[in-house]
């Protein structure tokens, strides 16, 4: 686990997210979310750590009130789920009840989304999907055409894996734009995370920039531990694993530069 979670290297500059999933299948277990990983990867390399995930069910009261909440506390807030056409997909009206604003078809989605379906088929279903807080801006969707939206500093995106990334990719060329979090790594398969404790405590305390993270590991050729060391300067991150190699050797261990193979 991160040995300093609130290291200043992961808010230096300035710009911080938090995601919003929508769903009560992801609660119930029915549904396993995928998109926390790659948003945090990807919002990492434009310098936009996420730094807050929050899950909540198909509730409108708790869904206006956790954006109303998250929007205020973070530079960006990304939703996922909740944008399809059947009747618990809720999240474009909550957040336009969040704003105060209308939730009215949007000309644009409309005019995207109508010609692609034969004459009757467009229904009110589908045309929830083109329904929107007024004044939103379309993310483009090129996997199944209906759109996310933006609407000042919330982005409301597909909880289907695919076409959230494709939805991200389209959004992320006009996001502001911070340092890049980078990681160094390397793991040991010989040394327990307990051994390391009070060395690794003591090298956190030398680079308070950094978030150092132990995160003990088991594969099938063994157990060990992983040390990961983030932030925005990558000399500091080098130099803070090279003392860990160091601190593993010191202790009769040995290191591998890199995560352990899955």
């Amino acid at each position: 686990m991160p040995l300093n979670p609130t290291a200043a290297s992961l808010h230096a500059a300035t710009l911080r997210a938090a995601l919003l999933v929508v769903g009560s299948e992801v609660l119930s277990g029915r549904t396993q979310d995928a998109n926390v990983q790659y948003l945090a990867g990807r919002l990492g390399e434009i310098g936009v750590p996420l730094v807050e995930v929050r899950i909540i069910p198909d509730v409108a009261e708790r869904i206006v009130a956790a954006v109303n909440e998250l929007r205020a506390a973070y530079d960006h807030l990304f939703t996922t789920g909740g944008i399809g056409p059947t009747h618990d997909d809720i999240t474009s009206e909550c957040v336009a009840a969040a704003f105060g604003l209308p939730w009215e078809p949007h000309p644009e989605a409309w005019a995207l989304m109508a010609p692609r379906y034969a004459p009757g088929e467009f229904n009110a279903a589908r045309q929830r999907m083109a329904t929107m807080p007024r004044g939103a801006r379309l993310i483009e969707n090129p996997v199944s055409i209906a759109p996310g939206f933006s609407i000042g500093n919330v982005h409301v995106m597909a909880g289907i894996p695919r076409v959230m990334q494709a939805m991200f990719e389209s959004l992320a060329p006009r996001l502001p734009r911070g340092r890049p979090i980078l990681a160094r790594a390397l793991h040991s398969p010989d040394i327990a995370e307990g051994t390391l404790a009070a060395g690794l405590a003591a090298i956190q305390a030398r680079h308070p920039a950094l978030e150092l993270g132990s995160y003990p590991f088991s594969r099938a050729a063994g157990r060990g531990v992983a040390i990961v060391a983030k932030g925005t300067d990558a000399a500091a991150a080098e130099a803070a694993i090279a003392e860990v190699a160091a601190l593993i050797a010191s202790l009769g261990g040995s290191s591998v530069p890199g995560e352990p193979a899955p």
